[in-house]
Formats: C-alpha cells, structure tokens, sequence
C-alpha cells in the first residue's frame, strides 16, 4: 500500500460534531484510512469561517508546518476564508474540499459576502484540485469562481443502509432534520405547518442549535403559532433515535434555502420517503424527481400545499416512496475511492 500518497485533512473543530458537512469529512477520513493509507487528522481552531486573529494564526502556523510530500485536504470553511498570503506560504499541496461556497450561507451581511467572495477566489487559484460533493457545486465554482472543470472533481457524499424496517405512525409523522440556522428554512416549514392545522399530522425537526438566536427564534414561533402539541424541536439526538424517527415518519420535508449537496436527503431516500423541500442549490439534483415534491424557497404557502397533497393524497405518498426506495444510492466506500483517484493523480505527483 505504500504507492498510496498520504494526506492529511485539516479540519475545524470537533470532527464528530452532527452537520452533513462534518460526517462527510469524517466519514471520508475513515474511508481513506480504510483503503490502507496514511492520512494525518489536524485539527484546526473552531472559529472558521469567523476566525478570532489568534485562531487565524493558529490555524496557519499549523498548516504552513506540514511537509511538502503531503497532500493537505483543506475543509471548506477554513479553505474560504484563511488568510490568503498565509495559504500561500504553506508547503503541502493543497486539495480544497468545497461543500458549497461560503458566499452562499444565509443571513450575511453585503460586506461579509464580498469578502468571503474574494478570498475564496483567491484562495482557490492556490489549489492544485477541489474536491466538491455535487455537480451543482463544480457548476458554481466554474461560473462564479473561474475555476477550470479539470480542477474539480466530484466525489458525492455516501450513505448508510436503514437499520430499521419502516414502521409508519398514526397521525403521519413529518420529519425534518437539519442543524437550527437560517439556511436550512425551519422557519418556513413551521409556518407551512401551521397552514395546514386542520389536518391530522404530527411533526419533529432534528438539529443541534448551530445558530443560537436563530433557534430561539424558532422556538417562539412553534408556542406562537399554537404548534407546540404538534411539532417537537428535539435539537441533537443519538443516532439511534434519529433512526426511530426515519422509520416512523411518512414525510421528510426541509424548506431548505440552499443547499451544496445535503447529505440527509440520501437518508430520507434510503428509508423510502417522499420528500418535500425547494428547488434550490443542488437539491433537484440531489433528489430524484420520481420521489419529490419541490416548490421555491421562502414561499410557506406553496411548501403547506406541498405537504397537504401528500397528507391528503396517500397514493401519490407510496409512489414516491416507492420511487425514493428504488433510488441509487452512493456508498461511503465509493466516496473514499472516489477521493483516493484525485490524490493519487497527476495534480499532486
């Protein structure tokens, strides 16, 4: 196995912690390790993309001390916004992994994005390749970041086989699972929901509290808009409830703003649901059109139209879920070999 170039993958933070984003890195660390290749796993301060001036620093110093023969795999948030003459004087070859751009995160201010604009775009002419998840992201990257397609490789996020047989509840469970941030459009879902009251339904939303206001915020309007019978906002959970729930549910729904891939979209297929959720970002490519009902992003009324036709419409619910369980789904171990094709390849020789 010694032919296998060996990496290391700087990552912000604690790799366990539950973002698509985050499993897909860890997940993608293991899978290297697993094809019998020395991958280093640095962790890196957990400020980024908002980096404090001691992180900033932190952060390069670690990067900038990593030996030339050693392909660095640079997580996303930290690869948009380090420091760009910092980025330029690390020795490594660097291998950019680009969920989806930072510019693109909901709720930034105009000065924000421009400056999360222009660093990454200036960071990524220092990249000898990007790693992305989606066709949606290499699109975006060589529309708006005049990066060459031959730069950019695709390697789609993997998923699990269901552990549990579905076993649906009564009244029909609407899941929701994402972290609590404006992006992932929880509050639309919850005014969607409160337009169809006068249905039979019950509904979870599953997501650590990434975005503290934001999740206050979300809170207030469950009790405001009298849901809170109804709809539980459980934040982070064990792995194995959040299994429960996905064979209990009948509908996943995310009013998602914007999404570079979304990994939790493969999970709701594999667990044959219908899926709900806006025709945004990668999403139309993520979920096929036979197991989807996808209306514009921000509109609460066409999502509460969405969720009534499936609610009132139980044959058009099976066929999409028969649609969702016939779907082709990558495994992480494709993911894993994907990547190692891209280090083993000529940008890095």
């Amino acid at each position: 196995m010694s032919h296998l170039r060996p990496a290391a993958f700087a990552i912000p933070g604690d790799i366990t912690t539950l973002t698509g984003g985050y499993i897909y890195e860890r997940r993608l660390l293991e899978g290297l390790r697993d094809q019998g290749r020395d991958v280093l796993h640095l962790e890196l301060p957990a400020g980024f993309p908002a980096p404090d001036p001691a992180d900033m620093a932190t952060a390069v110093r670690q990067l900038q001390d990593l030996p030339g023969d050693r392909v660095l795999i640079l997580d996303g948030l930290v690869f948009g916004s380090i420091d760009t003459a910092g980025l330029a004087g690390v020795r490594a070859p660097i291998l950019a992994m680009i969920h989806h751009p930072l510019a693109l995160e909901s709720g930034l201010d105009p000065a924000d994005r421009d400056h999360l604009y222009r660093t990454e775009r200036d960071n990524l002419r220092l990249a000898r390749h990007v790693l992305v998840p989606s066709p949606h992201t290499r699109r975006m990257l060589t529309q708006h970041y005049g990066v060459a397609p031959d730069r950019i490789s695709i390697a789609r996020p993997g998923v699990d086989p269901p552990r549990l047989a579905p076993a649906p509840v009564v009244p029909p469970l609407i899941l929701s699972v994402g972290i609590l941030h404006p992006r992932k459009g929880h509050d639309i879902l919850i005014d969607s929901l409160s337009r169809i009251a006068d249905l039979e339904w019950q509904a979870v939303i599953v997501g650590q509290p990434w975005h503290g206001a934001h999740a206050g915020d979300l809170a207030r309007m469950v009790q405001r808009l009298g849901l809170s019978d109804r709809l539980r906002l459980t934040g982070q959970i064990p792995a194995e409830a959040l299994q429960t729930l996905f064979s209990q549910a009948a509908i996943f729904a995310l009013a998602t703003r914007y999404e570079g891939y979304g990994i939790v979209f493969d999970e709701a297929l594999s667990h044959g649901l219908p899926i709900v959720s806006c025709a945004t970002g990668a999403v139309p490519d993520t979920v096929p059109a036979a197991a989807r009902v996808l209306v514009p992003p921000d509109d609460p009324a066409a999502f509460a139209d969405a969720l009534r036709g499936l609610l009132e419409r139980p044959d058009q619910r099976a066929a999409l879920a028969a649609a969702a369980l016939a779907t082709r789904l990558t495994r992480w171990s494709d993911t894993a070999r994907a990547a190692g094709a891209v280090l083993d390849g000529a940008d890095f020789a």
